[in-house]
């Protein structure tokens, strides 16, 4: 059975908390407001992924990239997940990375010394067997190039390389740590269309406010990360602190919130707390909740004076 804040999110939620949809390719799919972040967990991981589950986490991101992720983790604490019955795959939303040989460190999922375009095949193909499920074809709901080639060239090498998985064994594609111009140069050339944009979400970039706007008009899903620590101000502003107030949670989930009524927005939450991750679901679905009714003009206030802070006019 899935846990009740996973049933009303995925079901009645508010739009606050409600998924979003994907674009990008000719698979139609949804992608979760919240979406469990896997970096630096390391032997935690299948732990933390199954209490994420099972908190209500119908999302969870990783990378083929050792250095930072357990990949193989992620899949086993998705395993357990769907071997006890608390979420079927199909409910899920799995995204995983390819990372550049500059990413990685002296354990890689590919040959250091094939050609690009095999490097690529070899790291999908470890991505897919960590996602492997007894008697299901594996598949991935959205594939991440984890930051830009060294040249445009190659960018688009890796990127021609993935759309041949599409749409079937992987769903839709994205990039992270981009530009805007490399991000506009990708879509005007694919084939297969960005669905997502993952990028750090703090002030240095301006809150990636013109990144942001270019997505929203592309139909692009931007995951944002990096989105407590880097904005310690931000978190304790004085829309975030009117809204925990108002709406009855904490500062945390009313800072996702107002992140979140940025329009197409996700965000990637890591925290390795269980009580966390259950408040982090429950208060947004809250925020949402008090926002479509008797807190309607106070959420708007709030969500522009935010939009003021972060760049959006």
């Amino acid at each position: 059975m899935a846990p009740p804040v996973a049933a009303a999110i995925g079901a009645q939620a508010s739009r606050l908390a409600k998924d979003l949809p994907l674009g990008g390719s000719a698979s139609s799919s949804t992608i979760p407001r919240l979406v469990y972040g896997t970096a630096w967990k390391k032997d935690r991981t299948a732990d933390l992924v199954y209490a994420a589950l099972k908190a209500g986490f119908r999302g969870v991101d990783t990378a083929a990239q050792p250095k930072h992720y357990d990949e193989r983790g992620v899949g086993e604490g998705v395993r357990r997940a769907v071997s006890e019955g608390i979420v079927r795959r199909d409910d899920l939303f799995v995204q995983t990375k390819f990372t550049s040989p500059g990413g990685q460190n002296h354990i890689t999922p590919y040959d250091l010394d094939a050609p690009l375009v095999d490097k690529v095949h070899q790291s999908v193909q470890s991505s897919l067997r960590s996602f492997t499920l007894k008697g299901q074809e594996p598949y991935l709901d959205s594939l991440v190039l984890h930051s830009p080639m060294d040249t445009v060239d190659e960018t688009l090498t890796v990127w021609k390389t993935l759309e041949s998985y599409a749409p079937h064994r992987i769903r839709h594609l994205g990039i992270s740590n981009t530009t805007l111009a490399i991000l506009d140069a990708i879509y005007a050339r694919a084939s297969v269309k960005p669905a997502v944009v993952q990028n750090r979400f703090y002030g240095q970039t301006g809150y990636e406010a013109d990144m942001r706007a270019y997505c929203r008009e592309k139909g692009i899903v931007f995951q944002a990360f990096w989105t407590i620590g880097a904005n310690r101000m931000l978190v304790q502003s004085m829309p975030v602190g009117f809204v925990a107030q108002s709406a009855g949670v904490d500062g945390v989930a009313a800072y996702y919130s107002l992140i979140l009524g940025l329009e197409s927005m996700t965000v990637l939450d890591g925290t390795t707390d269980a009580a966390h991750m259950t408040a982090d679901l429950e208060g947004i679905e809250r925020v949402g909740l008090w926002a479509e009714g008797d807190g309607a003009s106070d959420w708007e206030q709030a969500l522009a004076a935010f939009k003021t802070m972060v760049g959006d006019m």
